[in-house]
């Protein structure tokens, strides 16, 4: 294992070396790479993009369970990684092998030459390539960022666009920096085939996606319009669209936001696939969801924490972070937050959804990242917001802390590298 991941970083050293930029928004160096290779992508048959903000993983996610549990293989393309590479490569229901994850780069690398392209367009190129092996699946492909001009967004035609919720963030890389400019960038360019729309933090945000769509004459499915769920206070859940009703059974995982991401993956298997409600019930309660509201249930970590209950987001915006103070204000016990966070997030926005429900808020450095922000500078930028804000030297420290507390909840929150590194001591 440790040979393996010597070998691989090295690879992704040298690849990250062969553009100047991390990232650099255009489609040409991914079209010139597409077409060395071959053009893969035109030769897959059932391709499924989702683009979004939020929400895009756990709707890959929750459509892949459904579909495995009808008897449908998928391939999926996701980012970023937690712990490793092979978690984006995902071919006939299963993460790639290491070694093969290691000839494909190589391969792909010796392919490139000595043209250019950023890490993720070199990743995204090596995927498709690769999916030929397995062209007649289902490929669900999770955008990057934005999607018109994403490396993703290299297909001819699809089966379907899926539309996650949309909020600010990354703001630095677009000149319109409003919502208007984000829903654009996500929307322009999606194909004509089917589009199904998740629910939205904001009824205007749907609005505005409806009306940046008028022009594409694809079949459009909107949550609240042509698809709901709803939970009763005894739990009761059920799905309707234009298909029936189906009562369904309490999913395998946390948060009630999820449910609407559920619904939006029912809908899109029951309109393209006609999958059957037993596959649907059985799918949703065998969804795994890494680094999202994930309860830590062993480990080191685990050990650490006492007799208190751990968990890990990787939610860093400010619309990840409504959903999750949701959740925590329906736990009913103390919260202690664990943070730490990249620069370019909007820090005071993130931490002023947690302020009137947690107990306290520990700051840290997110280790191996230069993006991230200090956790002295982070305490100055929220002076103010909570009245115990901490800082600790790691992880494990935090841990200690909290442990001493009984019967509360720890959450580790602000970054899917800070998750990633969690579940790796772990």
């Amino acid at each position: 294992m440790l040979k393996y991941q010597m070998k691989l970083q090295k690879i992704i050293s040298r690849l990250q070396q062969k553009h100047p930029k991390k990232i650099d928004l255009t489609l040409q160096r991914t079209i010139n790479l597409l077409k060395k290779l071959g053009n893969p992508q035109d030769k897959l048959k059932n391709v499924i993009s989702i683009v979004g903000t939020n929400s895009k993983y756990s709707i890959c996610q929750s459509l892949k369970s459904i579909l495995n549990e009808e008897g449908h293989k998928c391939n999926l393309y996701l980012s970023p990684h937690l712990q490793s590479y092979n978690e984006r490569f995902v071919y006939n229901n299963k993460e790639i092998d290491d070694q093969t994850l290691i000839d494909l780069l190589e391969e792909t690398e010796k392919i490139l030459g000595d043209d250019q392209a950023t890490l993720f367009e070199i990743l995204t190129c090596a995927y498709l390539k690769y999916s030929e092996e397995f062209k007649d699946n289902i490929t669900l492909i999770e955008a990057g960022l934005f999607h018109q001009f994403d490396s993703t967004n290299v297909f001819k035609k699809n089966l379907a666009s899926i539309i996650g919720s949309i909020g600010l963030d990354h703001l630095q890389w677009l000149q319109n920096k409003t919502i208007e400019g984000i829903i654009h960038e996500k929307t322009v360019n999606l194909l004509k085939s089917n589009i199904f729309i998740n629910k939205q933090s904001k009824n205007e945000i749907m609005l505005k996606i409806d009306k940046s769509l008028k022009k594409n004459k694809s079949n459009k499915y909107f949550y609240g319009k042509d698809f709901n769920i709803l939970k009763a206070e005894n739990s009761f859940i059920q799905y309707e669209d234009k298909f029936g009703s189906i009562v369904l059974p309490e999913p395998n995982v946390l948060g009630d936001h999820q449910l609407t991401n559920i619904s939006t993956s029912i809908a899109a298997a029951r309109h393209l696939f006609n999958i059957k409600n037993q596959s649907i019930k059985m799918g949703i309660t065998k969804i795994v969801l890494k680094g999202r509201l994930q309860e830590i249930n062993y480990g080191k970590l685990k050990d650490l924490i006492g007799s208190n209950r751990l968990f890990c987001d990787g939610g860093h915006n400010i619309n990840a972070a409504k959903v999750i103070a949701k959740w925590i204000k329906q736990q009913g016990k103390e919260v202690h937050l664990i943070v730490g966070m990249m620069k370019d997030k909007d820090h005071k926005g993130f931490i002023k959804c947690f302020t009137d429900n947690v107990k306290s808020i520990t700051l840290i450095d997110i280790p191996n990242q230069e993006g991230s922000i200090s956790k002295e500078k982070l305490k100055v930028k929220l002076n103010g917001i909570h009245k115990k804000i901490n800082l600790s030297n790691n992880i494990e420290e935090s841990i200690k802390v909290i442990k001493k507390r009984e019967d509360s909840l720890c959450l580790i929150i602000g970054s899917l590298y800070l998750v990633g590194e969690v579940l790796n001591l772990n």
